[in-house]
Order: C-alpha cells, then sequence, then structure tokens
C-alpha cells in the first residue's frame, strides 16, 4: 500500500516525536488506520479531546460490569454472550460446579482466560491443570471439560472464522514477551488415563451453526492411547508474559499482542516500568482507532488509566470517536507518576465493529459516556 506522503507533514505547533515533547498547553490525539500500523497524524490541541457535555445516539463508549451476571447452569453453552460480529463472540462464564458433560464447538476456535479459580481441563488432547490467569487455547471442534477446584469465572472468545496464531515478534526475535517453550499442552498423562470408563453414559453438546445438538457414547469419548501432530491445547499465563518496554516511549497497544485472529487481536497489559523520561506520555494516549473496536476485560491489579473500575468489568470502545486517559489520570501522570503499573487486563481489538448482546437493566453503566467530565 503506497500513500500520498513517505514522510510526515508538519503544520503550526507539533512534536516532532508522538507521545514525547508536547508543545505547552497542548493535548495529543493520534489519529490512525489499521490498528497502529498504518498511515497516522497526531493532532495537538487546546483542549482534552474527550471534553465532551453531552453525548446522544447509540454509538457511545459502555462499560459492563459482569460480576452482576446472572447465569444458571453448567455448561459453557449457558455463559452470557457480551459482544460479538461475524468474526467472534465474547462471554463470560461463572460456574462452580465441575461439568458432568463434554461440550465441542463447531462454530470456531476457542480461547479461555481464566479470570478467576482453578482446575483440570480434559480434552481430546489429553489433560492439564489450570488456574487464574490462565489462556487457554481450543482448536474448533475439541471435545472438553472442565472439573472445577475452586469456583471459576472465565472469558471465552471464540473465532469464528480462522483458528488462532501467535503474535510476530519482528526486530525482537521468537523469544521476546514470552518464550514458545513456556507453553504447555495438554498431556496424556494418569490423570488422563484415570477419567477412562467404558462403563458411564457420557454426552456431548455440540455448538454448530449456532444450533445446540446432543450426542450420547455409551462411553467416555475422551479415550486417546496417543496422538502426534502441531495441533492442540494449550495454556499461557499472563505472569511468563515479559512484555515490550521502553523508557522513552510510550508504546501503543499492538506492542502487547498475544495472540492473532481473522479480524482481531488479543493484547495483554501487564504489570511494567512507567516510562521514566519527564517529557514522554505515561498513560495511554488521546487516539481515534479509527478503523478497531477496542474492548478491555480488566483481571486485577489498580488500573491507573481508569476511574471507577474495577476486576471483571468490560469496556468498549467503538471505533469514530476520541478515547484515552480519564482525567484524574492524566493528572496523576504528570503531578505524581508511578514508577510501574499494577493492572492485568486483556484487550481485544477488532477490525469490524461488534454489536452488544442484550443485557440486564443492572448491568452496564449507563454514565460510563460521561466518565471523561473533569470533576473537581
Amino acid at each position: 500500500m503506497r500513500h500520498w506522503f513517505q514522510f510526515p507533514i508538519i503544520e503550526g505547533k507539533a512534536s516532532r516525536q508522538a507521545h514525547c515533547d508536547l508543545p505547552e498547553g497542548t493535548f495529543e490525539r493520534e489519529c490512525g488506520k489499521e490498528g497502529f500500523f498504518g498511515p497516522a497524524s497526531h493532532m495537538y490541541h487546546a483542549n482534552p479531546p474527550t471534553g465532551w457535555t453531552q453525548w446522544e445516539g447509540p454509538l457511545r463508549p459502555r462499560a459492563i460490569d459482569t460480576t452482576k451476571l446472572k447465569q444458571p447452569g453448567t455448561s459453557p453453552w449457558d455463559a452470557s454472550l457480551l459482544l460479538f460480529n461475524n468474526n467472534l463472540k465474547m462471554r463470560v462464564w461463572n460456574s462452580k460446579h465441575s461439568m458432568d458433560h463434554l461440550v465441542r464447538n463447531g462454530d470456531g476456535d476457542e480461547v479461555l482466560f481464566i479470570h478467576q479459580g482453578r482446575g483440570q481441563l480434559f480434552c481430546d488432547y489429553g489433560h492439564l491443570s489450570f488456574r487464574d490467569g490462565d489462556y487457554i487455547v481450543i482448536p474448533r471442534a475439541t471435545s472438553w471439560r472442565i472439573e472445577i477446584e475452586e469456583p471459576v469465572s472465565m472469558l471465552l472468545i471464540e473465532a469464528t472464522n480462522s483458528g488462532y496464531q501467535m503474535a510476530e515478534r519482528g526486530l525482537v526475535g521468537q523469544h521476546a514477551v514470552y518464550d514458545p517453550a513456556i507453553l504447555e499442552y495438554a498431556r496424556i498423562d494418569d490423570a488422563f488415563l484415570a477419567q477412562q470408563s467404558t462403563e458411564q453414559q457420557w454426552q456431548v453438546k455440540l455448538k454448530a451453526r449456532n444450533q445446540l445438538n446432543t450426542i450420547t457414547y455409551p462411553f467416555n469419548p475422551l479415550d486417546a492411547q496417543g496422538w502426534k501432530g502441531n495441533l492442540t491445547v494449550f495454556k499461557l499465563n499472563w505472569r511468563d508474559i515479559r512484555p515490550l518496554m521502553s523508557h522513552r516511549y510510550h508504546l501503543p497497544p499492538s506492542a502487547h499482542t498475544t495472540f492473532v485472529a481473522n479480524g482481531f487481536v488479543i493484547c495483554t497489559f501487564v504489570p511494567r516500568p512507567i516510562e521514566s523520561d519527564p517529557k514522554a506520555l505515561k498513560v495511554p494516549f488521546y487516539h481515534n482507532n479509527d478503523d478497531y473496536d477496542e474492548v478491555l476485560f480488566y483481571h486485577r491489579g489498580n488500573f491507573f488509566s481508569r476511574d471507577n473500575i474495577e476486576a471483571g468489568m468490560i469496556t468498549h470502545h467503538p471505533c469514530g470517536f476520541s478515547h484515552g486517559p480519564h482525567p484524574k489520570a492524566l493528572a496523576s501522570s504528570m503531578e505524581n507518576p508511578k514508577k510501574e503499573t499494577d493492572e492485568v487486563a486483556v484487550m481485544i481489538d477488532t477490525r469490524w465493529p461488534l454489536e452488544i448482546a442484550d443485557l440486564p437493566e443492572d448491568v452496564e453503566n449507563k454514565d460510563y459516556v460521561y466518565s471523561w467530565l473533569n470533576k473537581k
């Protein structure tokens, strides 16, 4: 793709380096294409780009408190649908009970992010244990179930048009961010062999073409004696991610990409040192990510760029408007900057607009759109 200009044009007051050395009294806004990879310009405004006082219309930033969802049932297919488009579906599932059946997703590959709890996962490929903070990647049409040791809350991210791939590491090489050797895959171990039985009837609940099918076996179909290949169920914990950092420049969210699928990416924000250069921005910059919707699931910690956000909440910023740090966070970053972040969050950036599912009345914070008001 050839752009009209191969070098940046500078007009009026502007910084020569993005996110650093801002002209005094200005607020920087990045207008970018292709999810921080395409052409971009940086505006320098006299007022915060989020300084609106009134908002009318259905397209607005949203905040969803998933801890208020009531979910009967013991199956992932009972999970509440939150956001969706033709490339992905996002659900949250809370359960206190081990599964007495298997599930299989015929519509897409799945990433389970374990927000709370721990237990054991059994699948076609074998067995692995899991705990809070694990990503578990499950290929399409894999049968699986979990045995719960502590009540589980998980975010399910279904890729309906592709599998999941590792993010390109580029100049930093394949061992940066996390070494692939840290990944753990399902094993045919003693626990897996012990759960095999020919004396018990098992059901597989197959979700395919947005309909449920129940398949009954007179034995446990998780009866593999061995396998070989490079397709399997595996897990990665956020604690094993070593993020890219720069002490002189605030890196864009794309630097924290963990998985890539057709039409969206999954990024992980983990604790890291904050930029020490006095002239570099230390909070996420105001921006228009004009090709992507942005979703954040807040897992744990102190979410330093947002006010009144708690673990288990989700924010959705659709493309088409500016967003960035809340006023208190911006002021604090300049007056009393921290030395490191203390937050873990999962971000999903989608190339195509997301729809929001019907939610119970008290689950969404309808006033979130006004959370950028500078209340003194």
